[in-house]
């Protein structure tokens, strides 16, 4: 409005201009100044009427000490020392109060006892008191030592007590020194700074009296804590839950779920002892913000096991305990895949067949099998079959659960006999190329190609047929002497066989086995 060539007349009206403008914000000034003040007044009031109460109360707990000393007299000796703590700080702000009027200049009236609110605009009295560039004065600094020091000794009394826990945290948020978020900047500043620094002395006093009036709710708070008369939320469920509680941490496809449901919370409450399965636990380590204490330890063996611990905790003064009971189902590790070809369950007479029986979920000493020449053998869930006549045999499986169920289940095997072995000379079968002198000195044997089972097979007589020659019998695994004229007198190109061998199992002579194939030698000289 000032720039450029303008006229006499224009300037006047740009000069009411800036008048009506300053004229208007020194009215809105004004109206926000008594509103502080108004403020102001209605809290000292409050201030007044709760002081009287928190007397009452005082004095009742004193009485009740004296009539019950058993349950009052420790919150009564913790009332009287938050009443003094409290009393202390409450005088301190009072101080801050006094040295901003005086500094100020302003002077409470008289006759009405009222502050001269409009006045009291400056905003550079407790600037130049409690801060110096971008940090606190001594005196700021003073400032919030003490706010934290009335922290401290309230927290000092009222100790660890779970009992306390809420109120503590109420008064922890009552009186903050938190960094504060100015959205205006962006960032967050110190407390000092976002409640005082630029403020009209008039919104400082009523800051200083809101907090005085803040001490005197903590201590309405406490008293009547101590007497048992706040509920601190315990009729409302709006911050419950439903908690399940299993009656175990697994169960089976098919078994009816038992379990209890309950309202409860979690409690960010730290505990002074937690023990778990007799072993001392690091409360500080082990125990969460929310109150969660994380459990580490070995689960055992397979089957069922229970936790047993307790937690400890400081209430009234005394330690609480509260047990920790569960329990919970250990399985095997999986460390295998079960694969099986549905139509090659077989097993083998005349040899131990191995087997390894399991039912899933349940522990080997709660499984028991059964079946014709079925015996247990070392090791868990491992088994032997000796398989007898017939063509099938069925193994039975019953598992007991933790219930004291059973379940049964079974699986059919084909039996099938040893197939035949196979004639061999000098580990040779079927036509071999052979000088005469290999065939004189050579071993007959049998051996079973390709079989599941690695039997040792002895030979015990057999058979040889020289052509022009008769037939020569002969007794175990060598060539007797008649034998081995008759292979002397063999030509190059004849074919020497060697048949009607008769094997055995080393160590079982019960069962037979079938014929031996035969061996052909062809000579080779």
């Amino acid at each position: 409005m000032a720039g450029g060539k303008v006229s006499a007349r224009q300037k006047m009206i740009n000069l009411m201009y800036l008048v009506f403008i300053a004229m208007m914000a020194m009215n809105m000034s004004k109206e926000v100044l008594s509103a502080f003040g108004l403020m102001e007044a209605k809290f000292s009031a409050s201030n007044t009427v709760a002081s009287e109460k928190n007397t009452a109360l005082l004095g009742n707990l004193a009485t009740k000490a004296e009539e019950k000393p058993a349950e009052f007299a420790v919150p009564a000796n913790k009332a009287t020392l938050v009443s003094a703590a409290s009393d202390k700080f409450y005088k301190y702000i009072e101080t801050l109060k006094q040295d901003l009027l005086r500094e100020g200049g302003y002077q409470i009236d008289s006759e009405t006892g009222e502050l001269p609110f409009e006045a009291m605009d400056k905003t550079d009295i407790l600037d130049e008191m409690w801060f110096t560039g971008d940090r606190y004065t001594k005196k700021g600094d003073e400032v919030v030592a003490t706010i934290q020091a009335y922290k401290d000794e309230i927290r000092e009394i009222l100790g660890n007590d779970v009992k306390y826990q809420k109120a503590l945290e109420r008064f922890d948020e009552r009186f903050s020194l938190e960094k504060v978020e100015n959205k205006k900047i962006g960032k967050k500043i110190d407390y000092l700074n976002y409640h005082f620094q630029g403020f009209p002395a008039i919104a400082s006093y009523t800051k200083l009296t809101a907090m005085q009036n803040d001490v005197k709710v903590t201590e309405a708070n406490l008293f009547n804590l101590f007497l048992g008369n706040s509920l601190d939320e315990a009729v409302s469920l709006k911050k419950y839950q439903a908690i399940v509680l299993a009656d175990k941490s697994a169960f089976f496809a098919g078994e009816k779920f038992q379990g209890r449901v309950v309202l409860g919370k979690y409690a960010n409450v730290t505990p002074t002892e937690l023990t778990v399965q007799g072993q001392q636990i690091n409360v500080s380590e082990a125990v969460d913000s929310t109150g969660a204490a994380t459990l580490d330890f070995n689960v055992g063996n397979v089957g069922e096991h229970t936790i047993d611990g307790k937690f400890t905790f400081l209430e009234d003064g005394k330690p609480l305990e509260i047990p920790i009971v569960g329990n919970y189902v250990v399985v095997p590790r999986p460390n295998s895949a079960t694969i099986s070809a549905d139509k090659m369950n077989v097993v083998y007479r005349g040899v131990p067949n191995p087997m390894t029986i399991s039912f899933a979920g349940v522990p080997d000493n709660k499984v028991t099998a059964s079946g014709p020449g079925l015996t247990r053998a070392s090791g868990q869930g491992k088994y032997v079959v000796n398989a007898g006549t017939g063509k099938e045999m069925t193994i039975n499986v019953t598992a007991t659960l933790d219930d004291g169920k059973k379940v049964t289940d079974s699986k059919t095997f084909r039996i099938k006999d040893i197939p035949a072995p196979t004639g061999t000379i000098s580990g040779q079968s079927g036509v071999v190329k052979l000088p005469k002198r290999n065939v004189e000195v050579g071993t007959v044997g049998a051996k079973l190609d390709d079989f599941v089972f690695d039997l040792p097979i002895q030979t015990t007589s057999f058979k040889i047929k020289v052509p022009g020659q008769p037939t020569v019998s002969v007794g175990g695994t060598k060539m007797n002497a008649q034998a081995k004229a008759a292979i002397k007198r063999a030509r190059k190109g004849d074919n020497i066989t060697i048949f009607d061998i008769k094997a055995k199992i080393q160590g079982n002579n019960t069962y037979r086995l079938k014929n031996v194939s035969p061996v052909v030698v062809e000579v080779t000289n």
